[in-house]
């Protein structure tokens, strides 16, 4: 339970924008918005596994899945590998 409150809380969590967290923390998802789609899909899935990959008890993360509920909203939902088991998540994210 406190590694799939540690994932949250890191996707949760802009990075460079809070003093109280290392600027190894974090997930950089600002710059994101106004860039197309192409260039938003690929880049989610490396500063999301880059992100998670920081927490020693997680060990890969992958299957990564994108739908667009909306103009300028992308879902990714992927598999956090830890070591206690799997973790299926997402989030929603505007760009």
């Amino acid at each position: 339970e406190a590694v799939k409150q540690a994932v949250y809380k890191a996707i949760m969590t802009e990075r460079y924008q809070h003093i109280m967290y290392s600027w190894n923390y974090g997930v950089e998802l600002l710059d994101l918005m106004g860039e197309p789609v192409t260039y938003v899909c690929p880049e989610l899935k490396r500063r999301i596994t880059e992100a998670l990959l920081c927490d020693e008890r997680i060990k890969g993360v992958d299957q990564f899945a994108f739908d667009f509920p909306g103009k300028g909203v992308v879902h990714v939902t992927f598999t956090v590998h830890t070591v206690f088991g799997d973790i299926q998540t997402g989030r929603e994210v505007n760009f």
